[in-house]
């Protein structure tokens, strides 16, 4: 049983990781260049989960593998008074459309959600046996 509450515990550190990417996908989406004013654009990024916890050496759960960068074109906007306007008037912005970020935020809540009622039915079902042993 206790197995089964690690696997639901680790699913809701994965989506919260997921989560936070998303979040980080769309803080940044309206900047034109990084932290020191360079054209060194941000680039979407994407969770890869793999099963199993390599920390706990366990084959059970899932874990975050890794965050890709997303190798998609940047965004251009049409903006020539932008101080970061190319020659044809075109600034570039991250590869981030809102929409997916949405739906895939929505896609994490519900799967944390889910995580969350299969640890307290787990839950419910050990406090059940105890109470029965009792």
């Amino acid at each position: 049983m206790f197995g089964s509450l690690d696997i639901s515990a680790s699913a809701l550190v994965a989506q919260r990781q997921r989560l936070t990417a998303i979040s980080a996908n769309l803080a940044m989406r309206p900047v034109a260049v990084d932290p020191n004013a360079d054209p060194d654009l941000f680039r979407r990024r994407i969770t890869i989960f793999s099963p199993g916890d390599p920390a706990r050496g366990s084959d059970k759960g899932v874990h975050l593998k890794e965050i890709l960068l997303d190798q998609s074109p940047f965004t251009k906007k049409w903006d020539p008074g932008h101080p970061y306007a190319d020659a044809d008037g075109y600034v570039q912005f991250p590869n981030v459309d809102p929409s997916i970020e949405m739906i895939n935020a929505i896609e994490a809540s519900r799967a944390y959600e889910a995580n969350i009622t299969a640890a307290e039915a787990t839950k419910t079902m050990l406090q059940t046996s105890i109470r029965i042993l009792a």
